[in-house]
């Protein structure tokens, strides 16, 4: 029996923009359809105001943020009297809730989905791109084949190293991305090495990984790509004895956030020559142009952009469709937060 929910009022944040990238033609003409949708951005490029939030959402069963949401406030939730379910069309949800999470989400039990496995989806294939990539030093070469003056530059001749296929790859939390850094990596015969507290034995196994310490991760491994959430007990958590342990030769990536680690470390041991970095996030972004990061050879930098891509957005779009209509139907929304490891995620 299908369950009209054609009554169910849903309150609707993002900006014409965020809309326009991440729900099809076709998906939000579904949500339309399915339910009595209110846009209170009014297909504007403003974002909602938590004020305005907070004055519109009496009587509204969903909300539907995204990217460019406000911070929802105690009086946000103070008058949401029907909210039921979030459907988050973006990842990390914590700065939108705060404090507010203990206070009003958990209490009331509102279900809150994130569609940060959509993402991972993207950031996932810009990891493998910026593994294969330094490694292979291609952007390197290629510029050097345009500036060479005649024919190909003896040192770029037959270049042998150890390259992403038949390698050890370290891969830091076993997070949304991680997980699916680790499928990604299957075709190319790697041996994965995982570090994350929170990984079980039989996570582990299922995963077809080896579940280590961080310094084995750094000691062993050809290729380590960080994908850890940023929390207290993560801050600069990889250090200048980690880089120091790597191998000659290893490619170190981040493509999760820039304060997980000592930067100025990465840097002394890039200086070195003796590694070689991918990163597409810093502790300071954009990345001031006196940062050496911007001017070593053995560092590719591309500006916090792992998560874009047209195919995460669309699955974004249509999870969070999807995440209402299964809530509203009774099932188990894919993708909500599990509020019990609440403290350890993104």
């Amino acid at each position: 029996m299908t369950i009209s929910t054609k009554n169910t009022k849903v309150l609707y944040l993002p900006n014409k923009t965020h809309t326009e990238r991440v729900f099809s033609e076709e998906v939000f003409s579904r949500l339309n359809e399915r339910f009595d949708v209110t846009q209170l951005a009014s297909g504007s490029e403003s974002n909602c105001t938590s004020e305005q939030v907070a004055e519109a959402i009496p009587g509204f069963a969903a909300l539907i943020t995204g990217w460019g949401t406000p911070r929802l406030s105690r009086e946000v939730f103070e008058r949401a009297d029907s909210l039921q379910i979030i459907s988050h069309s973006a990842g990390s949800v914590k700065q939108m809730l705060l404090e507010c999470a203990y206070e009003y989400v958990i209490p009331r039990g509102i279900c809150v989905f994130s569609a940060n496995r959509a993402i991972a989806c993207n950031a996932a294939e810009h990891t493998i791109g910026l593994a294969i990539a330094a490694s292979r030093k291609i952007f390197d070469r290629a510029l050097m084949i345009r500036s060479a003056r005649d024919g190909w530059p003896d040192r770029m001749l037959r270049p042998n190293a150890q390259y992403l296929t038949g390698s050890t790859v370290g891969i830091v939390s076993a997070s949304q991305v991680g997980r699916k850094v680790i499928e990604l990596l299957r075709p190319f015969d790697t041996r994965v090495l995982v570090f994350d507290p929170y990984l079980t034995e039989n996570e582990a196994e299922t995963l077809k990984v080896k579940k280590v310490e961080l310094m084995d991760v750094f000691s062993q491994s050809d290729f380590v790509s960080v994908h850890a959430p940023l929390l207290p007990e993560t801050r600069s958590m990889i250090r200048r004895v980690h880089f120091r342990a790597l191998r000659d030769g290893a490619v170190f990536i981040n493509t999760s956030r820039g304060a997980i680690l000592d930067e100025q470390a990465l840097i002394a041991e890039l200086e070195t020559g003796r590694i070689s970095a991918a990163i597409d996030v810093a502790t300071e972004e954009p990345l001031p142009k006196n940062n050496p990061l911007l001017s070593l050879e053995n560092v590719i930098v591309t500006p916090h952009l792992a998560g874009s891509g047209y195919y995460g957005y669309a699955l974004i779009g249509e999870g969070t469709v999807r995440a209402l209509e299964d809530f509203f139907a009774g099932r188990p929304v894919e993708g909500a937060i599990d509020f019990e490891k609440y403290d350890i995620i993104a």
